[in-house]
């Protein structure tokens, strides 16, 4: 099964570490936070685990890194793979900045709590499109920011990109593998359009900050994208 696991391109998306904002649970799209020093420490923690030669994540099995642009995330990739000495001024261009993982652009919810989002709609009347009274990001969107279709447009174009990277080599043929560094919200949303479900469907997915997730294919296949519940580590 090992010999499975790492033959097969695999895709390992990393959430950023904790903000301020991730530690009380507020809608963080375009505000530019860095990690406070325990997110700092939960993506050196998870560097030192999984990210090195011969470990799960090897930069030597990389192809591309997309990061998304918003600075939490720039600074987790550094951390990432500082030792590693994979920069993001990375002249031969596996390094890339990519704007459609960012994360959702919540528009007037910006900094907000869940709950104050929900009072303040039902305290101006505003109802979902299918007259849904009770709000829902993966249904409705954000009021002057994105709904779940362009959320969903923006990263299909992103899993095209990496499709084409990886079927050439879905037998081994060559080291294939991509991380996405990101965010929360935009990860999740990355997982089910991986998957080919829309946004609204119900799939509770926990990806604590600084943690890493691993995404693949069935039997080699690159029309069965799959989800890791589980997988085997390389030795140490």
């Amino acid at each position: 099964m090992a010999d499975l696991d790492a033959s097969t391109p695999r895709v390992f998306i990393a959430r950023h570490g904790e903000t301020e904002w991730t530690k009380n649970g507020r809608y963080t799209g375009s505000t530019e936070l860095l990690l406070t020093p325990d997110g700092e420490k939960q993506v050196s923690g998870t560097a030192s685990h999984l990210v090195g030669s011969k470990k799960l994540v090897d930069p030597e099995r990389l192809v591309k890194v997309f990061v998304s642009p918003r600075k939490r995330a720039q600074q987790t990739f550094t951390l990432l793979f500082e030792k590693e000495g994979l920069k993001l001024d990375d002249a031969s261009g596996k390094v890339v900045l990519e704007e459609d993982i960012t994360e959702w652009d919540h528009g007037m919810y910006e900094g907000w709590l869940g709950g104050e989002i929900r009072s303040s709609r039902k305290e101006r009347g505003v109802v979902g499109e299918k007259g849904e009274e009770e709000w829902s990001i993966w249904r409705d969107g954000c009021e002057g920011g994105e709904s779940p279709q362009q959320v969903a447009e923006r990263l299909d174009r992103l899993i095209a990109k990496i499709r084409e990277l990886q079927r050439p080599c879905m037998n081994g043929e060559q080291a294939a593998d991509v991380v996405v560094v990101a965010h929360g919200m935009s990860l999740r949303c990355f997982v089910k359009r991986w998957l080919g479900y829309p946004l609204d469907m119900p799939l509770a997915l926990m990806l604590s900050p600084g943690a890493i997730g691993i995404l693949s294919y069935l039997k080699h296949d690159i029309e069965q994208p799959a989800f890791f519940v589980g997988m085997s580590l390389p030795p140490l």
